[in-house]
């Protein structure tokens, strides 16, 4: 099973029990997220201290957090998975035009 996760930083992120941890943001909001909903530290981002947090829960608690950076994790390894998103791009019908010289630029 694949779950959304989102990169977040944190000013200080402490391990208080065997199930839980107390996350504090940069703008002094906190909260305690659970073990289980933790994916591990976020190595990608050099200025500060990034970890990688369910989507879902970080909804439901009142921590500062970005959509910026998104993963998918594997819910029993807890691997990342591959991220892969397709978009598509339909052109605008254009009418053709009877003649394509500009005004401007003729002498």
């Amino acid at each position: 099973m694949r779950v959304k996760c989102l990169s977040v930083r944190l000013s200080s992120f402490e391990h208080i029990t065997d199930k839980a941890y107390k996350a504090i943001a940069y703008d002094g909001s906190s909260a305690i997220i659970p073990a289980s909903q933790v994916y591990g530290q976020d190595y990608e981002v050099s200025k500060s201290d990034a970890w990688w947090i369910s989507e879902w829960i970080l909804q439901k608690k009142e921590l500062q957090y970005s959509h910026k950076k998104v993963a998918w994790f594997d819910k029993d390894t807890g691997r990342k998975l591959p991220s892969i998103s397709i978009t598509t791009n339909t052109p605008v019908k254009l009418n053709p035009v009877e003649s394509n010289e500009i005004v401007e630029l003729k002498k």
